[in-house]
């Protein structure tokens, strides 16, 4: 795995040693930071699923102000920290182990731009990321979700309704607007 683009392109990202995680692959980590394309820069970002940290260090790379990065393993966390300690990055995210679904308690009350979210594969997925998004503050806040294309997407859910999906290869990312 390596950062994509920004600050640190082409830096390599230590992988899981174990089983059960599924990092984002480079090909749709590089969709999504394209399609939020500017609006990254200067942003608050929640990454919750974080597991290696990719998705919010991506976006630490091309200018976010700061990333709130949530996984409840150990494992995860230790590999966030250590991602994040191969790279010259100062103090602009907090790593949190804790369940997502806690995500904006954990995180803090500041208002969010952007929270990404890679749940584990199955088919009711998007819907508990959403529920997760619920409390997180933010006017102009966009929720997207990882999840394999062959479970569809809510179109509406716990106030979010969807504004796009893209589909890369098994994956596919679903961008989420209040409404």
């Amino acid at each position: 795995m390596r950062i994509i683009a920004g600050d640190w392109r082409g830096r390599v990202l230590r992988a899981p040693s174990w089983d059960g995680l599924r990092p984002t692959s480079d090909r749709l980590r590089e969709t999504l930071i394209d399609i939020l394309g500017p609006s990254i820069r200067g942003a608050r970002v929640l990454d919750g699923y974080a597991g290696t940290g990719a998705i919010g260090i991506e976006a630490l790379s091309r200018g976010a102000a700061w990333v709130c990065f949530v996984d409840r393993d150990p494992r995860a966390v230790s590999l966030i920290e250590a991602n994040l300690s191969s790279l010259t990055v100062d103090r602009r995210y907090a790593i949190i182990r804790a369940d997502v679904t806690t995500a904006a308690d954990a995180c803090g009350d500041a208002p969010y731009d952007v929270a990404v979210f890679d749940p584990p594969y199955d088919a009711h997925a998007a819907a508990v990321a959403l529920e997760a998004a619920v409390p997180l503050r933010g006017d102009r806040l966009r929720v997207v979700i990882e999840h394999a294309k062959r479970y569809a997407p809510p179109t509406r859910h716990a106030g979010f309704a969807l504004a796009r999906t893209v589909r890369a290869g098994d994956s596919a990312l679903s961008f989420y607007e209040r409404g």
